[in-house]
């Protein structure tokens, strides 16, 4: 939005605000003034109302003028910090003339201190009774009407400092964000992993299939990428020493948003040396039954239309037997042309897609994905779309693999890691071929890395769980915008086609 398009924004009701805002200075009252102290938060009020309310302790709180209904001499209103919110109660007749002409000058929205004493109206009501307020910023926009709020979903992610003020809901949401990561920190320390922080821009990317942001070094005169995946940094340490590492980490994908995916979102990833994928497996389920316990106080979510048991153990289910469950045909050893005819038959639109790893990624997204609502491990994948993990120990051409999925999406990737640096090489020569071959996701070769290797890393486990998505399964929330703070958006003159 412009600056001229702002200054129309609110109307009439903007207009008489900046008059308020001028008649305050000439008042003598800074609108704006620098700090305020406060004795207590609105939930140590209630807290402590057992000691305050007899005594008639004066207290001193402050946040946000959501409510005033006046009646002449005397008005009611609500007043909310970060906290809580409570009620308070001005009259006339209570405080000096310039605390009510002040009063008188507030409007819903605004920012305030209140220094008063409890008290219980007759409704039982604990309310402050007010003796002196003080503006601490004058709201200039109104706030959006009381019970229509602010519904338009797309417009709530733009301005998210909104919602977050009239809608309870949504600072619930974010506050439960932060107790999961906070949940999920304290178990990795449990379990004596070391958190450690890694590169966002990277001399070369890697670690995923997946296209980069790419930018520019002016004074290296070099091109530089926002990171996929912070992976193949995480296991160059566990090669230094480090046997067990996570980070939590901010990756960015050039690629397509829908309710599951953003262009910048948040994942941790965690690596132990000496571990396989079947160790990663308990470990996670161990780790999502965890959290769920901590936030809700049980292994059972609703998410949606269904209930979900979050407890161990989950379901395990092989790639290709996914598969054959749903097409009937074994594709195990199946060449691009068999692929090809049974994602026909199910009238599966494979244009653009090349190489048999990439077709059959493609009907399993299609046939199997959307079905995964209970927890389940689907383990064991084609070694073409699995570049970094370790050949499997019993089966040619699968990889030691396995991805969670829950409710129909997937939530986390892990494997048994490929520490054989020969190998790697090619794996990585296979996805340069395949990126000439028109594949614009494959992995680049990163030489570094594989200098690496060959100084020798140890068996090694490693997991990445996409905490975005544990937030939208833990608060029955639809889209990943809505776990997201400042989630990525269209311009906004192209809001229509931004809809859900």
């Amino acid at each position: 939005m412009s600056d001229r398009d702002n200054t129309k924004e609110g109307g009439r009701e903007r207009d008489i605000r900046i008059e308020k805002l001028a008649r305050l200075r000439e008042m003598g009252i800074n609108p704006y003034p620098y700090r305020f102290q406060r004795t207590h938060s609105i939930e140590e009020v209630r807290k402590g109302e057992e000691t305050l309310l007899p005594e008639e302790v004066e207290i001193a709180i402050a946040g946000r003028i959501m409510s005033a209904r006046g009646h002449g001499h005397t008005s009611f209103g609500n007043i909310k910090d970060d906290t809580g919110s409570i009620q308070f109660y001005i009259k006339d007749a209570d405080v000096d003339e310039k605390t009510w002409a002040l009063y008188k000058m507030t409007d819903i929205g605004d920012i305030a201190g209140i220094w008063g004493v409890l008290f219980r109206t007759r409704t039982e009501e604990l309310t402050v009774k007010v003796r002196k307020i003080e503006l601490l910023s004058k709201a200039i926009l109104p706030l959006p009407e009381k019970y229509h709020g602010l519904q338009d979903k797309e417009l709530r992610y733009r301005r998210r400092y909104v919602d977050l003020i009239v809608n309870d809901e949504v600072m619930e949401v974010f506050r439960t964000r932060t107790l999961i990561i906070d949940t999920v920190r304290d178990y990795l320390r449990q379990h004596n992993f070391l958190e450690v922080e890694t590169p966002i821009l990277q001399p070369l990317y890697g670690g995923a299939m997946a296209r980069p942001f790419v930018t520019h070094h002016n004074t290296l005169d070099m091109t530089l990428y926002l990171r996929i995946a912070d992976e193949l940094y995480l296991k160059r340490l566990v090669v230094g020493g480090m046997e067990r590492v996570f980070e939590f980490c901010k990756d960015f994908r050039n690629e397509g948003m829908d309710r599951s995916h953003n262009p910048e979102f948040t994942m941790l990833e965690c690596y132990a040396a000496y571990w396989d994928y079947n160790d990663m497996m308990g470990f996670l389920e161990e780790m999502y039954a965890r959290v769920c316990e901590k936030v809700l106080g049980t292994t059972s979510i609703k998410y949606g239309e269904h209930e979900i048991d979050l407890a161990p153990p989950w379901k395990r289910l092989t790639f290709f037997r996914s598969l054959e469950e749903k097409t009937g045909v074994d594709l195990t050893v199946a060449d691009v042309a068999e692929i090809e005819k049974v994602a026909k038959k199910h009238n599966i639109d494979i244009g653009g897609v090349t190489g048999r790893g990439a077709l059959l990624d493609e009907l399993f997204s299609e046939l199997v994905e959307p079905g995964l609502i209970q927890p389940t491990f689907i383990t064991d994948h084609p070694v073409e779309i699995s570049p970094l993990a370790k050949m499997h120990r019993s089966t040619e051409g699968l990889v030691e693999r396995f991805e969670p999925y829950i409710a129909g999406f997937e939530v986390a990737n892990a494997f048994t890691e490929l520490n054989d640096p020969i190998d790697q090489r090619a794996r990585f020569e296979d996805q340069v071929r395949m990126r000439k071959e028109g594949a614009d996701d494959m992995h680049p070769i990163d030489e570094d890395y594989l200098r690496a290797l060959e100084h020798g890393m140890p068996p090694t486990g490693g997991l990445g769980v996409g905490i975005d998505r544990m937030v939208m399964l833990l608060t029955d929330s639809s889209s990943i915008r809505d776990v997201i703070l400042f989630p990525q958006m269209r311009p906004e003159h192209g809001r229509e086609a931004d809809k859900d």
